[in-house]
Order: C-alpha cells, then sequence, then structure tokens
C-alpha cells in the first residue's frame, strides 16, 4: 500500500478576487471549482488546476479575509513548487512575470533542477520547477499561458522542522516515503533540507524538510499554507490508510466526504496538518467540465442552504484589496 503522489496544496488568501485573477491570468490555472470551506460556509474554497482539475494539480485556497498575515517558522508549510516543462518554458515565465511586475529571482538551481523562485501578490511562496517533460497534467486550453509552457501540476512542498526525527519518522515509517537526497539552500549559514520521495519519487511526489532550527514557531495566515493533501487512487486504499494510521496512533479523522473526494486529516510533528485524498470522483461530478468553476458549486447535504451561503459570500468579480 503506497501513496501516489501530492493530491493538493491548500493555502488561504485575504482577498478572493485578487487570487481569482493571479491564479487564472497570471498563471494561467484553470478555476476547476468554485465552491465553500465545508467546515465554515462563509469563506470560499477556491480550487485550481489543470483542463480537469485532476488530483495532483489543485492548488486551493480558503478565502479568509480576517486572518492575520502568515508568519513563517518551525511548523509551516512554504514553497508550493509547480511543474514547468523544460528550461525553456522557464526563461519564457521569467519574461513574463518581468513585463507583469511579479518579483522572482530569475531562473536558480534548487535540489539539482533549474526552477525560479517568486511570490503572489499576498507574499504566498511559490516556485516554478522543470520538470524534464514527466507526464501527467494536461494544461487548460483557454489559459492565458501558451500550452507549450503551462504548468503541469505539483512539484513539492516544502516543511520547516527545528529538528528532523519526529517528522521524518512519519514519513519514512508511517507513510512509507524514503529518503532521497538532501541539499542545501544558500544564506548566511547553509540550511540543510532532507527530500522524501513518495514512491518512485520526482516531479509530484516529494516532501522536502528544511533544518532551521534558528527559527520561532509558526503562524499560519494570509499568505501561508493551511495543509498538505496526499493521494490515495480509490476508497479502499484510502480505507486502509485510515485504519493503518488509527493502529500507529497518529489519530486520523474518520473518513469524511467532501463529495469531489474523500478525506481523512491527522497532524504529525511539528504541529503541521497533512490530508490524504482519493483521486476521485472528481470535479465534474456535479458541472460539466466546460464549465468548471463558472457558478457556485455546493455539495447536496448543503443545496438547501444554498440563498444564505450565497448572501453571505462577497462577489469574486469585486475590486482587489492590494
Amino acid at each position: 500500500m503506497e501513496l501516489t503522489g501530492l493530491h493538493h496544496v491548500t493555502a488561504i488568501t485575504g482577498d478572493a478576487p485578487g487570487n481569482v485573477r493571479f491564479y487564472t491570468q497570471t498563471l494561467g490555472l484553470r478555476l476547476v471549482k468554485k465552491t465553500v470551506n465545508q467546515d465554515d460556509v462563509s469563506a470560499y474554497h477556491l480550487f485550481y488546476g489543470d483542463e480537469l482539475g485532476s488530483a495532483g494539480t489543485e492548488v486551493t485556497f480558503f478565502d479568509w479575509p480576517h486572518a492575520g498575515p502568515n508568519a513563517p517558522g518551525v511548523g509551516s508549510l512554504t514553497d508550493i513548487a509547480l511543474r514547468v516543462p523544460g528550461r525553456a518554458a522557464l526563461d519564457w515565465w521569467a519574461q513574463r512575470f518581468d513585463a507583469m511586475q511579479v518579483r522572482h529571482t530569475g531562473v536558480i538551481e534548487r535540489n539539482g533542477r533549474a526552477a525560479i523562485a517568486f511570490t503572489d501578490p499576498e507574499g504566498q511562496r511559490l516556485l516554478l520547477v522543470d520538470d524534464g517533460g514527466a507526464p501527467g497534467g494536461t494544461p487548460w486550453r483557454n489559459s492565458p499561458v501558451p500550452l507549450e509552457y503551462a504548468i503541469r501540476g505539483l512539484d513539492s512542498i516544502t516543511i520547516i522542522v527545528r529538528r528532523p526525527e519526529p517528522l521524518t519518522s512519519v514519513l519514512t515509517d508511517a507513510l512509507g516515503m524514503h529518503r532521497a537526497g538532501e541539499y542545501q539552500l544558500p544564506g548566511d549559514s547553509a540550511q540543510q533540507v532532507i527530500v522524501f520521495a513518495i514512491g518512485a519519487g520526482g516531479p509530484g511526489a516529494e516532501v522536502h524538510v528544511a533544518v532551521r532550527p534558528d527559527l520561532p514557531p509558526a503562524q499560519v495566515g494570509i499568505g501561508g499554507i493551511h495543509h498538505i493533501a496526499f493521494r490515495a487512487p480509490d476508497d479502499d486504499t484510502h480505507m486502509r490508510w485510515q485504519q493503518r494510521l488509527t493502529s500507529l496512533g497518529l489519530r486520523p479523522t474518520p473518513v469524511i466526504d467532501r463529495y469531489y473526494f474523500r478525506s481523512i486529516y491527522f497532524r504529525v510533528s511539528p504541529g503541521v496538518l497533512f490530508e490524504i485524498a482519493t483521486d476521485g470522483p472528481g470535479f465534474a461530478t456535479d458541472e460539466d467540465p466546460a464549465h468548471l468553476g463558472e457558478r457556485l458549486a455546493l455539495p447536496p447535504f448543503l443545496e438547501s442552504y444554498r440563498d444564505r451561503i450565497e448572501a453571505g459570500l462577497r462577489p469574486l468579480s469585486g475590486s482587489s484589496r492590494s
């Protein structure tokens, strides 16, 4: 029984209209589902991804405008790394970011691969990484980004720890990952980053653990990441993961039906929220694939509250705070 890669990353925005503009118009991702946080229906839950929002391509956001700013530190997820198909794509993105006044590093090397580090308008840290032409992800055909340069999906996620042992034990012993190498980030003193691979590893199947004993505890807020989700291919495998994590004392939630996929959640040292989600049923469950994300979609158990929910949401066409 193995996880099959990263499923999605969920982050926090305080400016849903501006968030939609940046991730669809600047990054060229498709808004595949406009729905609400099922645990807080006053907040949008926005899903961006490839043509169909395939598992492994999704970056999602909770809209919490009253949250404080993100303060990165020990226990935080950071650096949402996204795949692009080759060095020529990175060169194209560097020119696009210059033209659109997106702050970025230019093309750098990270863990032996070419990459560009940049931030969104709220300070969310992201990377574009050369995936070497690895398969997976179908770019949105109506994207403003040419298909040959388009983002293909998730590449990796980074977790900041004070010391690696508690987390790495969970990654290897509980979740079946294996240590696949390490590298150092530049700075006043070299920062160790340990790479853990899911299955065969590579693009879409890596967790990077950054060892930073110098940092204070994180405070997650706007411009930060709420949780990371890993892929289980089907319901049977998903249930076996729930049972395995329970037997290991990790106290996962029961299986929760999110309608577009099933989820379990659990926290690991140093306080990071993990999710394991099924690949299906997918975002076309309740919408025509040609019109994903065009209307507020609600799962059946929330549909009877639609009028009340819509009244509490601000239009996504409104002006940005930034």
